[in-house]
């Protein structure tokens, strides 16, 4: 029995600010056919391990390197999902903090721009359903795993990371029990600098331990933040 399936990758890259989850698209044009928006990915080389590949094609199509990125799921179950071959793909999941990006487009993308999540147009194959499969980790990740501080810089307000929770999870949250919670891990501590801000109070900045973390993960730590 011969077969003609081809492996693909496509990469689901989330980045936030001021208070908006962004997702990051390119324009791609294959076959004389009008430029269509896709998560940027492509067909895995024969001599490279699907890791490489979806890195590989974030960078040439986008220019960026991530700060956190896990498989997703494998998506070939519709026979036509793409209409030239008969393609399988693994889709990924990455956080990347989007105030630190410099996007390029290159190789087959044409453009390259981070769109809000909520008003994301209807993408080329089955792209909006990987993207929500994403936006569902996401939201599950978030309450056991902090992975949301992959979305933010280095220092942030507490105030930030308060908002990140309430705009992914669309929850308003007890900030104070959160506070509380969040502290309590050990895990984020309080550095010596203020935030720029020109009006109002100067407010400490704060910082993710990752080390600290992983540290007391390896000694059965578990993280999990609960709401209402």
């Amino acid at each position: 029995m011969s077969q003609n399936i081809k492996i693909a990758v496509d990469a689901v890259v989330f980045g936030y600010q001021q208070d908006t989850l962004y997702v990051l698209l390119i324009q791609q044009k294959f076959d004389g056919q009008e430029s269509y928006w896709a998560l940027p990915g492509g067909l895995v080389k024969d001599s490279e391990s699907l890791i490489n590949a979806v890195t590989r094609e974030l960078k040439e199509e986008t220019n960026v390197d991530v700060n956190f990125m896990e498989q997703l799921y494998t998506f070939g179950d519709d026979l036509n999902r793409d209409s030239r071959n008969r393609v399988i793909s693994v889709a990924y999941f990455a956080l990347i903090d989007s105030s630190k990006t410099n996007i390029k487009a290159d190789t087959d993308a044409d453009k390259v721009q981070w769109f809000p999540v909520k008003d994301v147009p209807a993408l080329a194959f089955d792209h909006n359903l990987i993207l929500q499969r994403a936006i569902e980790r996401l939201k599950a990740k978030l309450t056991y795993q902090p992975v949301g501080f992959n979305l933010l810089p280095k220092e942030f307000l507490f105030s930030d990371l308060e908002n990140l929770y309430c705009t992914i999870l669309e929850k308003e949250i007890d900030r104070r029990n959160f506070r509380k919670k969040i502290l309590s891990f050990d895990i984020v501590e309080e550095t010596d600098r203020f935030s720029e801000k020109k009006a109002g109070r100067p407010a400490k900045l704060f910082r993710f331990n990752s080390a600290k973390y992983k540290a007391l993960e390896k000694g059965g730590f578990h993280f999990e933040i609960k709401f209402a």
